[in-house]
């Protein structure tokens, strides 16, 4: 039994994992409920709990000419729904407080970007919505620091919290996962997610346009399972190379099944 302050996970297998998953971005109308069905199918296969992921804007683009969403509410809207049609729990992105509140009444989880980590005024709105908060680790932080992170959420009279580990700057333009995080960040007491897409990012391309190594998605994500990780969290797409956001380090959606009989059976071996 899940043991964590999240009822969400309370009847969750102990020799599995919980999956956060789908694309970075609400692109239409149509794409999110074909990822969302693909995924839930598979899940359920495999019996992993799902949360479908999608932000409903990108706020943290390097160029203003890249694409940044649909218009926020008419994107929530779009994510509500794909929650509610194959009733599964939603989790979207949340920039500054007049967002938290808002997105809240969409989704079911709140997730602070690696970047807002620190930033007290945003983790308080997030934990004063009663939703589920997510917190990814800062590239620039230790697993050990995000303590303060949470604390900051708990004192705020929220005990749902989770982390996620997504890499650490290692020069200007590229990511490195230190798996020490994950055990460390366990010891806070919370679940921890390995982000197996973002991690491996290659950001600030002199393009403009985040680069990525999606072909180590596998062993990114296998080593997390490992490593001791309650979640894993990953973008996927039907067609990365033209996908409006971060496809160059996407899952392609077909490669999804394979990579989750692979993690099941890590995780079911380590569970023994």
């Amino acid at each position: 039994m899940y043991t964590h302050n999240i009822p969400l996970f309370s009847n969750m297998r102990k020799d599995r994992f919980f999956l956060l998953a789908g694309p970075c971005v609400i692109e239409n109308e149509e794409m999110p409920f074909q990822i969302a069905e693909h995924l839930l199918e598979l899940c359920k296969i495999f019996d992993i709990p799902l949360i479908f992921k999608a932000s409903y804007k990108k706020a943290n683009r390097s160029r203003l000419d890249s694409f940044s969403g649909i218009g926020d509410l008419r994107a929530l809207e779009i994510l509500k729904n794909v929650g509610k049609t194959y009733s599964i729990p939603v989790v979207t992105d949340i920039h500054d407080v007049r967002e938290a509140e808002m997105a809240a009444e969409y989704a079911d989880v709140l997730q602070i970007p690696a970047f807002l980590c620190r930033q007290t005024e945003l983790l308080v709105a997030a934990a004063h919505t009663g939703k589920i908060v997510n917190i990814k680790k800062g590239q620039f932080l230790s697993g050990k620091s995000m303590q303060f992170a949470v604390d900051k959420v708990y004192a705020s009279g929220n005990k749902q919290v989770m982390l996620t580990e997504r890499g650490n700057s290692f020069g200007y333009q590229d990511l490195v996962v230190d798996f020490r995080n994950v055990a460390d960040m366990k010891e806070i007491g919370v679940p921890v997610i390995v982000d197996v897409t973002h991690s491996l990012q290659q950001p600030n391309q002199e393009s403009g346009i985040t680069g990525g190594k999606p072909s180590l998605i596998g062993l990114i994500a296998k080593a997390g399972i490992v490593s001791g990780a309650d979640g894993i969290f990953m973008e996927t797409h039907p067609d990365p190379a033209n996908a409006k956001s971060d496809g160059a380090n996407m899952l392609h959606l077909s490669k999804v099944e394979e990579l989750l009989e692979k993690l099941v059976r890590i995780k079911e071996a380590i569970s023994n």
